[in-house]
């Protein structure tokens, strides 16, 4: 029990702020908007934070990242498998919003009312698609890439700086020494305003509450109850498919023999990043080759999320049914996958680490910044699955990707040398 609050104390403080203010919200309806600067005040320091946070976070990520030394059989399976099975969840994501919709009973157009957003036409409408794809990926000048509208960019920048800075090498290390220097000091920086984030988010939820009702709060319901959905599904179904895929009926048997301590870890410790000495322990029980085992791992807890990925459809859904964007169109649809793709591979191995996800999609689709808290409030209530499956989740990618390594007998071979297998 003292582990239990000690793990999830912060979001327990996080959650009973957020229902205050919801309950306050209620209460006293439009009043509340006397408080909205607090919340607002949390806002502003999130956004001052986002910019260096995304950039020396992912750059650095990359820049030290020893997989990227591995072979190149290695590191192409495990591309093939993490884009394949977050793929796959996108697409369930997608079609479990489409049947439990988060906000189908709301009044949404009272609620675009309220919320006063005014999607303004944009020069990127009028472009070509070509043109628009490259204003989406990159920016005309590096000083725009220091705006948070140009999130996306900036991921492609410090993506591009970690890769040459892995690739040149010795000569580079002072910088890959920075690098992650400098992610350590923003999260800490991080880690100091989330000391406020109680109170702003409890003033900023009771403001929102106060002009929207209490048909938003059905909408968290329903969000809520379709990722626990959602999670069972992939947990117990697709994870025993991949099993099967990887070694057959005996991957299945291995899976599940082994599966439930680095379950509990994630549950109890909500963060891919604190699983990664169980995870790695786990596979190796499983028969997975130490090198396959020494680079899935520490690489999923950063770029393999499927709960992430379903995390991203949950939001991108809410908000598209809380400005009234359609969802039914082919490239609606398509760029829903996208994006939630690219949420479940950017957002950190931390314990509530979805800042950099949640601005990414409010940036891609145009959603106004004081949306953030909004679908901040998804990523707490959902902390907990959304670990289970990044975590546990690596553990049979590992298997998956020791089947496409080591042949289709790569099970049955183990089981012969006895090797690492409990």
């Amino acid at each position: 029990m003292k582990l239990f609050f000690k793990n999830y104390r912060f979001t327990l403080i996080l959650l009973s702020a957020i229902v205050i203010g919801g309950a306050a919200g209620l209460i006293f309806g439009p009043k509340t908007a006397v408080v909205k600067p607090f919340g607002d005040l949390f806002l502003n320091l999130m956004f001052m934070i986002i910019v260096p946070l995304v950039f020396f976070s992912i750059a650095s990520a990359i820049a030290n990242m020893n997989g990227m030394k591995r072979l190149g059989k290695i590191m192409g399976s495990i591309l093939v498998v993490f884009l394949v099975t977050a793929f796959v969840a996108a697409i369930l994501g997608v079609a479990g919003a489409s049947i439990i919709q988060p906000l189908e009973n709301a009044d949404i157009a009272s609620l675009k009312e309220v919320m006063n957003h005014s999607a303004a036409q944009t020069d990127a409408e009028k472009l070509s698609f070509l043109d628009h794809l490259v204003a989406t990926f990159t920016v005309s000048d590096f000083h725009l890439l220091l705006s948070r509208s140009n999130m996306l960019q900036l991921i492609v920048f410090a993506l591009l700086f970690g890769l040459s800075t892995a690739a040149v090498g010795e000569k580079a290390k002072p910088v890959a020494d920075f690098l992650s220097a400098a992610a350590a000091v923003i999260m800490k920086m991080v880690s100091i305003v989330m000391y406020y984030a109680p109170i702003g988010l409890g003033c900023y939820f009771a403001a929102v509450i106060g002009e929207l009702g209490p048909q938003i709060l059905e909408g968290y319901a329903r969000s809520f109850v379709l990722y626990l959905i959602l999670t069972v599904i992939y947990y117990f179904v697709f994870f025993t498919l991949y099993a099967f895929i990887a070694g057959g009926k005996d991957g299945v048997k291995i899976f599940w023999k082994n599966a439930i301590t680095p379950s509990v870890t994630a549950l109890a410790t909500c963060s891919s990043a604190a699983c990664i000495p169980v995870n790695l322990a786990t596979v190796r029980r499983m028969g997975v080759p130490k090198d396959i085992a020494e680079t899935i791992i520490p690489l999923g807890a950063n770029t393999h999320k499927d709960g992430s990925v379903f995390g991203g459809v949950l939001k991108i859904v809410f908000l598209f049914a809380l400005f009234g964007k359609d969802l039914t169109s082919i490239s609606s649809i398509l760029s829903v996958l996208a994006v939630a793709f690219l949420v479940g591979a950017v957002m950190g191995a931390i314990p509530g680490g979805g800042m950099i996800g949640e601005m990414l999609i409010i940036s891609v689709y145009g959603f106004p910044p004081e949306t953030l808290p909004i679908i901040a409030v998804i990523s707490t209530i959902i902390d907990a699955p959304a670990t289970l499956l990044n975590s546990t989740g690596n553990t049979v990618c590992a298997m998956l990707v020791t089947r496409l390594v080591e042949g289709k007998n790569w099970l049955s071979k183990t089981f012969k040398t006895g090797e690492e297998i409990a």
